[in-house]
């Protein structure tokens, strides 16, 4: 019975150390955001918004947010114009869908690869989705979620990575609007917040 209880005190250790790194790492890439927001040189807010600005709005980390997916190539794909916040449009070629499952209810969001992208961007997948946390918590846009071809072997969707458009920090910039297909119905509650404006 000691045995038994000595094992399972290891296994919670492991896995209370499990969750403080992984906690961890999120926020050290948030602390790297926020230092590229809070820097004139790299930030792309407003000036006035810059003058106040202390740091961005993020849900605490959540394990149960960073989900297994299955990934589905698209075959014979066809390229399309995605909508964007200005009249410019985007060429993208629908990649695969990523197959998951939330809350016990299965849901899947598209993959996007750039058509025009630069080759140092060859690997990179863009995964733009809205949910029912917009225009309450989040951003009335959507957000957005980065993914790599070399992952998708074993393809991990982490919503609290996810992050939001330029233009919802500022109006100058074109931002892709989420295709209807992205469109998830739950709250992700996970990753950045709406931005509060000065």
């Amino acid at each position: 019975m000691k045995a038994i209880s000595i094992v399972m005190f290891v296994l919670l250790a492991l896995n209370c150390q499990s969750q403080l790194n992984y906690t961890d790492e999120i926020q050290k890439k948030r602390d790297s955001i926020n230092k590229v927001f809070s820097d004139p040189q790299t930030s792309i807010l407003k000036e006035e918004d810059l003058k106040h600005f202390e740091e961005l709005d993020f849900y605490p980390p959540k394990e149960k947010y960073r989900i297994e997916a299955v990934f589905k190539k698209i075959r014979n794909g066809k390229e399309f114009e995605m909508k964007t916040t200005t009249s410019r449009l985007a060429l993208y070629d629908p990649y695969g869908k990523l197959v998951f499952k939330l809350h016990g209810k299965k849901y899947k969001l598209t993959l996007f690869k750039n058509v025009n992208a630069k080759p140092e961007y060859a690997d990179y997948l863009f995964c733009p989705f809205t949910d029912l946390s917009n225009n309450d918590v989040t951003y009335g846009g959507g957000r957005y979620l980065d993914m790599m071809i070399s992952e998708l072997d074993e393809p991990i969707i982490d919503f609290n990575l996810c992050y939001n458009p330029y233009c919802a920090y500022n109006d100058n910039y074109s931002c892709p609007i989420p295709p209807k297909e992205n469109f998830l119905n739950v709250r992700i509650e996970a990753g950045v917040k709406r931005f509060k404006e000065h």
